[in-house]
């Protein structure tokens, strides 16, 4: 790293109290491409120049100062305002990093018994039916993450079993051909989740298919519907004119005449 000038290239993750042993990775590998995690691993010392030093030493010195500070900037700017008023009176980025690991890793005692959580958490998970694959995958993965970042071990294969045992029965038909296919004790993580996946999307794509089917002919019906029922009232119609016009023809429809003021009938005129 010449003269730092990259230093601000972009911001550090901030630290706010959770997920510390994220935040650890994340913090130590973004020195390490700044090129100050030396002075927080480390601490070394910058020892005073010689008598007459050459250009050489003085520039030597004053980088090494300044990769000090830096670290310890770094480490200030990554976390957040509480945390920082704790900190703040730590006097190199060593002694910064070594309080912010005692004090949210814990002991071994504490970081058992958050793995034993996890690990309990883990063994409770059970896909869902409105779940997809992904989202449950991604949950067994987080708690598998937080185990293996606590420094326990949580392999893929204890990932592999727990998928095939809790997913829905819907996903019967896709275990039972990698079992008659495969080796299930040696099947990965991400050829199990691929053929899960899979079956998941054609079952999407099935569903979807019904639906958008069903609504032309469920068009076609309402069309034959109206057409049948306009043809029966134009039928109706037809045979009620006809019925009339037959009556009328016949004479038996009669006309409305007061009564007949020679014989007092109805139904004629009186002439």
């Amino acid at each position: 790293m010449e003269g730092g000038s990259s230093f601000s290239v972009a911001a550090p993750p901030v630290f706010d109290g959770d997920n510390y042993q994220i935040w650890a990775v994340r913090m130590e590998t973004y020195l390490e491409a700044l090129d100050l995690w030396e002075p927080v691993e480390e601490d070394y010392e910058v020892p005073p120049l010689p008598a007459n030093p050459t250009v050489a030493q003085i520039k030597a010195q004053k980088e090494k100062k300044t990769r000090k500070s830096k670290a310890k900037a770094c480490l200030f700017a990554a976390v957040s305002q509480m945390i920082f008023t704790r900190i703040m009176s730590l006097k190199s980025g060593k002694e910064i990093w070594n309080y912010l690991k005692a004090e949210y890793e814990g002991d071994e005692r504490i970081r058992g018994m958050k793995v034993l959580n996890l690990i309990r958490d883990f063994e409770l998970q059970k896909m869902k039916e409105s779940e997809s694959v992904k989202e449950y995958s991604d949950r067994l993965l987080s708690i598998a993450n937080k185990v293996r970042l606590l420094g326990s071990e949580l392999n893929d294969s204890r990932i592999v079993e727990k998928l095939l045992v809790t997913v829905p029965e819907k996903f019967e038909a896709t275990i039972t051909t990698l079992e008659n296919t495969k080796d299930l004790s040696k099947i990965s993580l991400a050829e199990l989740l691929n053929a899960l996946q899979a079956q998941e999307q054609r079952r999407s794509m099935r569903q979807e298919g019904v639906i958008e089917g069903a609504l032309p002919v469920k068009h076609q019906d309402n069309n034959r519907y109206k057409k049948k029922k306009n043809f029966k009232n134009q039928s109706t119609s037809r045979e009620n004119s006809s019925g009339n016009y037959q009556k009328r023809k016949r004479g038996g429809v009669k006309k409305s005449y007061p009564p007949c003021h020679h014989c007092e009938k109805k139904g004629h005129p009186p002439f």
